[in-house]
């Protein structure tokens, strides 16, 4: 069978960097057995499409883009995380969304806002923000294994299972977090996180039982997918 080498060379690449917590170009073009120019431009390629990004150090990881693919692949889960915030948003009266990360960013990727109250918050689907600010964010890094030097409120949130922040994103807003995977669970560099947003406090006990029920289902259907 005749295939292409350039697509070849591609999505062996993209493979490599699914199955990574984030690769240099020199380790990825060592791993393809590559020129470093050569691994430049299919990592620049890849950029342009959204499938990989590229983290403040250097580290080349899987976009947002993964995330549209694999919701067209398996519109199910996104058919039925759409349900999940719907319920969620009821239940604690706050705009709910998923968020996942792109390299050392933050990503709404689905969002349900709330339908009751005099002031309601909105959020965009698209919208990033650091890893290192926000509830969303610190839940993604509260995912993962333990780092030396981490926040103390991802060291916290990991032990918890859940991220609470108060006005690091916009004045007034409090955010409750949790990742849907556990550590070592991510799949394809996929990191997902579900969570709670509102102006003004939040009913806590409500929203951390909330969020893990939705946790429970989201997790239920990542790993199933495997």
């Amino acid at each position: 069978m005749t295939t292409l080498q350039t697509l070849d060379r591609g999505l062996a690449a993209l493979a490599l960097i699914a199955d990574s917590a984030g690769l240099s170009v020199q380790a990825l073009a060592d791993a393809l057995g590559v020129h470093k120019a050569i691994a430049y431009r299919i990592v620049a390629t890849l950029e342009g499409h959204g499938l990989v990004a590229r983290a403040p150090d250097g580290r080349v990881t899987l976009g947002a883009g993964t995330l549209a693919l694999s919701a067209r692949f398996a519109p199910h889960f996104q058919t039925e995380a759409a349900r999940v915030l719907a319920d969620l948003s009821r239940a604690t009266g706050c705009t709910a969304c998923i968020a996942v990360a792109e390299g050392d960013t933050c990503v709404v990727s689905q969002v349900h806002e709330a339908e009751a109250g005099f002031m309601r918050l909105s959020y965009r689907v698209g919208v990033r923000h650091p890893l290192t600010l926000g509830a969303t964010g610190l839940a993604i890094l509260a995912g993962r294994a333990a780092q030396p030097g981490e926040s103390p409120d991802v060291t916290q949130g990991r032990r918890k299972g859940y991220v609470v922040t108060q006005g690091q994103l916009e004045a007034g807003v409090t955010g409750l977090a949790r990742p849907v995977l556990r550590p070592g669970e991510a799949r394809a560099g996929i990191e997902p996180c579900i969570a709670v947003a509102r102006l003004g406090t939040l009913d806590l006990s409500a929203a951390v039982a909330a969020t893990e029920r939705s946790v429970e289902v989201l997790r239920g259907l990542l790993v199933a997918a495997r």
